[in-house]
Parts: C-alpha cells; sequence; structure tokens
C-alpha cells in the first residue's frame, strides 16, 4: 500500500513536466512553456513498496484552448537501470529524500501493474488519499490467456507517436496509452471495438466540469 506523505517536493512535480513535455513527440504546444494544473489522475500500488506508481492528467492552459495530457509517472529512490532516457528528473522529498522520476512507460513496475489493472487483479487508488480505492476508474479485459508482467528490472520498449506511447508487452500484444486526452463525446469511455481491453478515467476541466476519456488499450 502506497502512502501519501503531506510533504514538500522541491522541485514539484509539474515543475519537472514543464520543462520535459515540450520535448515529446505528442505535445501539442508551441514554442513557448506550457501552463500546467494537475487535472486528476489515480495510483497504482507496487505490491513490493518500493516504487511510487501515478498516472497524471496535466492540463495544459497556455494555449488559446486547453490540452489535457496522461502522463504516467514512476518515483523510485534509487536510479532504473537501463532507464537514463526516461528520467523526467530527480526532486526532493521532505520525508522520503531524493527520488528519481520517470516516464512510467518505461518503467516495469508500472507497466505490470497496469496489466494486473486491466486483468482486474490490481485496484485503481485515490491520486491523494492513501488506502482509498478509485471506483471511477473502468478497466475491462476479453482476453482468455493471462497478461505477462514486464520483464523484472528491464525497462520496458516504449515507442512514441504524435498521439500515444506503444508498448510491447507480448509478441503480438501491444498496450498503448493515450498521451493527450479528449473528452468522450457523452462523458461515457467505453472499450473500443477493435480493443482487448480498456482502462478509462476521468479528470476536471478549467471550467469546473468533469471529463471521461480512454487512457489505455490492448491491441492484439
Amino acid at each position: 500500500m502506497a502512502i501519501i506523505h503531506r510533504t514538500t517536493l522541491t522541485p514539484t512535480k509539474l515543475e519537472l513536466l514543464t520543462a520535459w513535455l515540450p520535448g515529446r513527440p505528442w505535445y501539442l504546444g508551441g514554442a513557448g512553456e506550457p501552463r500546467l494544473a494537475r487535472a486528476g489522475g489515480f495510483r497504482l500500488d507496487d505490491p513490493a513498496g518500493e516504487v511510487g506508481v501515478e498516472f497524471m492528467v496535466a492540463t495544459d492552459t497556455a494555449g488559446p484552448e486547453p490540452v489535457h495530457y496522461l502522463v504516467p509517472l514512476t518515483y523510485r529512490g534509487a536510479p532504473l537501470d537501463g532507464a537514463e532516457h526516461a528520467l523526467i528528473g530527480t526532486t526532493e522529498h521532505g520525508v522520503l529524500g531524493t527520488r528519481w522520476v520517470y516516464d512510467g512507460c518505461h518503467d516495469p513496475v508500472l507497466v505490470t501493474e497496469l496489466l494486473a489493472l486491466f486483468e482486474g487483479r490490481a485496484q485503481a487508488q485515490a491520486q491523494s488519499l492513501t488506502d482509498t480505492p478509485d471506483h471511477e476508474i473502468v478497466r475491462s479485459y476479453a482476453g482468455s490467456a493471462p497478461l505477462p508482467p514486464a520483464a523484472a528490472g528491464d525497462a520496458p520498449s516504449a515507442e512514441d507517436d504524435k498521439d500515444a506511447t506503444g508498448i510491447a508487452v507480448a509478441p503480438g500484444l501491444t498496450l498503448r496509452l493515450h498521451r493527450v486526452l479528449r473528452p468522450a463525446p457523452d462523458a461515457v469511455a467505453d472499450r473500443p471495438a477493435d480493443a482487448l481491453g480498456h482502462v478509462s478515467g476521468h479528470w476536471e476541466l478549467p471550467d469546473g466540469s468533469r471529463a471521461r476519456a480512454v487512457f489505455a488499450v490492448l491491441h492484439d
């Protein structure tokens, strides 16, 4: 169970993301610096209790229209071997000390626990509360075979495109995380017809209303 500490982070997560986001292929902003606010998300527990796992929705209001990004993050007490390219930055945690913050698509713990969420073996947790399930996160898996965990200690092979990040989790099976979130037309985010499984979630829009969208899908 992850414990949410009420303490300081220096620099903050949003400060780290402000510097990191403009370099992503799926970033839709211009040459200026993004103006980010945390709009929602959820957490997953690392069974070993070593790695923090968070799926943050960050809204950029620097442009004419707000843009909503899904940013999977992991927080570690030491560097992850082979994932130097995925390091977002380091931050000083008021309780835990130095934390290495990674793009979680390249972290085997996040990928393994996300696959467990698809199957219903893991429970989404509230983003800012300890030991509090988030029952608004919806998941499905229509496959018959158990999903394999990511190889422990190895950074998954993840590739970005202009909308998403794709991760090969097994031969013929791809996990795709939507990086730019667009609210579902009727506030219901169902499993796409061509997907083997999905995870959908919610976040808050700048006007105070709430939106939902598909966060991640599995394709065979």
